[in-house]
């Protein structure tokens, strides 16, 4: 894939989609092939150095949004930049928290947020790092239709103004039409790719 360029990955319940997120991110291991990151092949790398690979290259956003509950808005979205030893950690999580429209809610602990507020909190902690790579599965999976239409304008909208490269489970067609490549899978293996 290209630098800033949007692929979905669609099929049927149990086709493997999250499955090869996984394997795109270096979480689940392979029986065979590669997976390669900025030329870098994950799979020779040994767990520790995978991490580090994620932590500097890969951004993730979840549908479940995998917020940690003791943590503000701003504490979820500085986690990423602290454990990078980033700069100007709270300036920086602040800016993206209002480049999402939270700037009001970044003291509120997720439970005090609604799911299109948390989606965005982890669109934000998802950017901070400036990931080369953003995978999401089933973004809007737990969001109502307006909610999630707005989250993922607001994610295409990021993800050109960064240049990050997107790949996007989804078994919503309409949201797959709006990546420049699909790739359709099936009982594991790839049956269609435009």
């Amino acid at each position: 894939m290209r630098a800033g360029e949007a692929l979905a990955i669609v099929g049927a319940s149990g086709s493997g989609k999250s499955t090869l997120l996984g394997l795109l991110a270096g979480l689940d291991l392979p029986n065979g092939g590669s997976v390669r990151i900025d030329g870098q092949d994950i799979f020779a790398l040994d767990e520790d150095q995978r991490a580090q690979l994620r932590g500097e290259k890969v951004g993730f956003v979840f549908q479940s949004f995998q917020l940690l509950p003791a943590l503000t808005a701003l504490e979820n979205v500085m986690l990423p930049l602290e454990l990078a030893g980033t700069d100007r950690v709270q300036e920086r999580a602040r800016s993206l928290l209002e480049r999402v429209g939270l700037a009001s809610r970044m003291t509120h602990y997720p439970r005090q947020l609604s799911g299109g507020e948390q989606q965005r909190v982890a669109l934000a902690r998802a950017f901070a790092p400036e990931p080369m790579l953003l995978l999401a599965d089933e973004p809007t999976g737990n969001l109502d239709a307006a909610t999630g239409l707005s989250v993922i304008d607001l994610m295409f909208e990021m993800n050109a103004e960064r240049g990050t490269t997107l790949v996007l489970v989804t078994h919503d067609e309409a949201l797959a039409s709006r990546c420049a490549r699909r790739i359709r899978l099936a009982a594991g293996r790839i049956v269609d790719q435009s």
